[in-house]
């Protein structure tokens, strides 16, 4: 139990712009201080401060959402080597109506005392830069995704004779040469119109490709360092281990979880029907 460790917990509920803390004596229950920081380096060293004023003793940090908003004040505080602990969103508390931000603080410190096994921050470094990296990959893929979606429509009503010249070109082809194509040198006004917003979308779609490519050779590095294990399993790429969650929970285990992942490359065939 963590109350027989500690003299105090400090209850951090934090948000993007402030940070709100309450210090709790573990054996009394009571509160000790309260207060409001800034949610920034002057802010995490001024609650160092003032916790090291009001709770000198054995102490510990509970910090609701480490992995969101606390996310640089967990950091922070690690880097100062102060116990720091993970405690569960109190959403349902907020949804009962009529509490503050002091009193989530109040309500995380006391957890610790009562709840006795409470989880620590996952490491972040290499991890952290995969979760982002992976935020990035999917960001650029779906943006992609739409504009191939974007690309076919267009390409159902573009005039002839174009439309019958791009009907038999596999993706990759049909990019390039759209990507290529000089729409102002066109006298009619609907075809240069078309051209000029196929090759714009065109053009969108290669430097995505581009991207979620570099992306995917840096994911693939940090998963190949961080759990080397997950890529041995039959069918299961670095996108598939990393799935940020998932991946961190499989990457912390003694036992692997199967994991499937499904491929949709279809390069090789003619993307639309036009």
């Amino acid at each position: 139990m963590f109350a027989d460790q500690l003299d105090y917990v400090v209850g951090v509920d934090p948000h993007r712009d402030s940070h709100a803390l309450a210090v709790v004596h573990v054996a009394s229950g009571a509160i000790v201080f309260e207060a409001t920081v800034v949610a920034n380096s002057d802010g995490y060293a001024n609650a160092l401060k003032i916790v090291g004023e009001h709770a000198s003793g054995r102490r510990a940090f509970a910090v609701e959402g480490t992995g969101s908003f606390g996310a640089g004040l967990t950091r922070f505080l690690t880097d100062h080597d102060e116990q720091v602990l993970e405690v569960s969103r109190l959403r349902r508390e907020r949804r009962s109506g009529g509490k503050t931000d002091a009193l989530d603080a109040i309500r995380a410190a006391r957890s610790v005392v009562t709840q006795g096994r409470l989880a620590k921050p996952r490491a972040g470094g290499e991890r952290q830069a995969l979760q982002a990296l992976v935020a990035a990959r999917e960001g650029a893929v779906n943006a992609k995704r739409a504009g191939l979606c974007q690309l076919r429509d267009l390409l159902i009503t573009t005039p002839e004779p174009l439309r019958n010249e791009l009907r038999p070109l596999t993706r990759a082809r049909l990019l390039q040469r759209l990507a290529a194509t000089r729409p102002h040198s066109r006298h009619d006004a609907e075809l240069r119109g078309s051209m000029l917003a196929l090759r714009s979308i065109a053009r969108r779609v290669l430097q995505l490709t581009a991207e979620e490519r570099e992306l995917a050779a840096e994911i693939e590095t940090i998963t190949r360092k961080l759990a080397p294990q997950l890529l041995d399993q039959p069918g299961v790429g670095p996108h598939a281990a990393c799935g940020v969650r998932k991946f961190v929970r499989l990457a912390e285990s003694p036992r692997l979880q199967a994991v499937r992942v499904s491929s949709s490359a279809h390069d090789s065939k003619g993307l639309f029907s036009v």
